[in-house]
């Protein structure tokens, strides 16, 4: 279960963000997410919320359909245009199956018609969290890769790039111009940057993180 924390935020800290112009709505949804030790903040508009909220914490985002102003769906686009990638749950009193399909097909984790069950709402929300935590800890993944890449040498790089094509150390000296014990000792040092334990996970790391920044460059930081 997770707990609250009463020392200085942190952004890797779950917290549940409830966007409903309705405040008897916002109340009981607050209260019910602290009884169960998860942290929670109420706004009455998307205003508010994008003027408050953090939206490079963790934790996921309850959005309801129905808001002065912009709907809850305009607002998920919104949200994704400004690099928010919280899993969003989506609530509403006149919902329909269109509704619902558009939710889902941008990304929504759930699209529940009040009145809901309170374990409905808590099961969507701690799937949404865990979908988060998932999701931060690839990106983190991903972003040590990349450090860890840019600290080779352009030499290094280069035998890197030929290990990935499966070339053996004959074949990438005679490609490169040098030693195969040059080629050996490059090899050694990338294995030692990249803190790869054999050449397999070194190939499978790399080849993932290309396909990872692929997608975002496809589909926009919320891959």
């Amino acid at each position: 279960m997770l707990e609250r924390k009463n020392s200085k935020r942190n952004l890797d800290d779950p917290v549940i963000y409830i966007v409903d112009d309705d405040i008897s709505m916002r109340e009981s949804l607050t209260d019910l997410f602290r009884s169960m030790n998860l942290p929670a903040e109420a706004f009455a508009s998307p205003e508010e919320f994008l003027g408050q909220a953090e939206m490079s914490r963790a934790g996921c985002i309850v959005l309801d359909v129905r808001l002065p102003g912009v709907s809850g769906l305009d607002f998920q686009g919104q949200l994704e245009r400004a690099g928010s990638q919280m899993p969003i749950i989506f609530m509403t009193g006149y919902g329909d199956i269109s509704m619902s399909v558009r939710a889902m097909k941008a990304g929504a984790v759930d699209f529940l018609s009040k009145p809901f069950r309170d374990q409905d709402l808590l099961d969507a929300v701690l799937s949404a969290i865990e979908r988060d935590g998932v999701r931060r800890r690839e990106q983190q993944r991903h972003r040590g890769i990349t450090t860890r890449y840019e600290t080779l040498t352009a030499r290094e790089k280069e035998v890197l790039e030929a290990v990935i094509a499966g070339l053996m150390n004959k074949q990438i000296a005679f490609q490169l111009g040098i030693s195969e014990i040059t080629v050996k000792l490059h090899r050694g040092n990338v294995m030692r940057k990249m803190e790869a334990k054999s050449v397999a996970e070194l190939v499978r790391s790399m080849e993932q993180s290309r396909e990872h920044l692929a997608r975002i460059s496809q589909t926009g930081p919320s891959a």
